[in-house]
């Protein structure tokens, strides 16, 4: 999947926005894009390099998802909640649209639970 296909899937799913809010920080974060609901991320990837995108995770199933060769710990993240994903063919294209849904509908249910 190239990159516009993969942005175009994250804003696929009710209520996502996307965004760049890094750009007023570190050089190397300026061209991190955000998928959001709400004010909370999903997901995001670095548009200039496109190797691995970074997604929310059901804390049960991290460890077993890091055992895959193309998922490895978050940088800079809670490693309790977040994985990297790689996007070079590691890790299929179909297994890595079911991670970005789950992280879509993790996020999306902990916002429902807080409105409720």
């Amino acid at each position: 999947m190239d990159i516009e296909a993969f942005r175009e899937f994250c804003l696929s799913f009710p209520d996502t926005h996307e965004g760049m809010p890094f750009q007023g920080f570190f050089k190397n974060s300026r061209s991190i894009l955000v998928f959001y609901i709400g004010k909370k991320m999903f997901c995001f990837f670095d548009i200039d390099k496109f190797d691995y995108c970074t997604l929310k995770c059901d804390p049960e199933a991290v460890q077993k998802l890091r055992q895959h060769e193309g998922i490895q710990k978050p940088f800079n993240l809670s490693e309790k909640y977040w994985i990297n994903v790689a996007l070079n063919g590691q890790v299929s294209e179909e297994m890595v649209q079911d991670l970005v849904k789950k992280s879509y509908t993790l996020v999306a249910a902990g916002i429902s639970k807080k409105s409720t």
